[in-house]
């Protein structure tokens, strides 16, 4: 099944868009199955969690960690994670770049950005991520791009409204910044998602099946 629903899901979104298989909750024989189908990328939102999985399954996958980052848990992922897309504060850049200088390793970042209209949403609004761009100083952090979380609705006009305001953002600086990511859409938004600009979709229930 899970076979199926990776190869559908590629049929039918752009080959230029990445698709991050969530594998948060799920067990190690469920990502290894899907692993099998050739897929090598996987997101996470705990720490402990992606850390004893990522010593349990293949060398070659590459993790994502898409949950809120605390800074004290950012030594546990710094030696082997692919990408960090929740990067919301100044602070927190600061201690990825820490990390990776003692890992000897350039880790890359997304800034997320605060779309949604939801109170319980993390991320940075525009005018703080001009700030955070404006006092990085970081050398061993690469900052690829954005990501952003829509308002869990079926309104799709506020789901468009959201991601074109992230994307328009994303437009203004992807030069000057040399960005080349941007992480909109899930299993329910995915497709308007990336009809709106988005050129990587994390994906758990479609694949996996319902969260545990």
């Amino acid at each position: 099944m899970i076979k199926e629903n990776i190869t559908t899901l590629l049929k039918t979104i752009p080959t230029t868009v990445k698709l991050i298989a969530v594998s948060k909750t799920k067990p190690i024989e469920r990502i290894q199955e899907a692993y099998e189908t050739g897929h090598l990328d996987f997101g996470e939102n705990k720490v402990q969690e992606m850390s004893e999985k990522a010593t349990r399954l293949p060398k070659d996958i590459q993790w994502h960690m898409i949950g809120h980052l605390q800074r004290n848990k950012v030594k546990y992922i710094a030696p082997f994670v692919s990408l960090i897309h929740s990067v919301d504060s100044v602070r927190l850049l600061r201690e990825i770049d820490k990390q990776a200088q003692k890992n000897d390793r350039i880790i890359d970042c997304l800034l997320q950005m605060r779309i949604a209209r939801e109170e319980t949403k993390f991320g940075l609004t525009f005018n703080a991520c001009d700030e955070l761009l404006q006092n990085m100083q970081c050398s061993h952090v690469r900052i690829r791009g954005l990501m952003g979380m829509a308002t869990f609705s079926d309104d799709q006009s506020q789901l468009k409204e959201e991601f074109g305001s992230l994307k328009n953002y994303f437009d203004k600086h992807k030069n000057e910044c040399q960005w080349d990511t941007l992480s909109m859409g899930m299993s329910g938004d995915y497709e308007l998602a990336i009809a709106c600009g988005s050129n990587m979709i994390r994906v758990g229930s479609r694949i996996f099946g319902s969260r545990n």
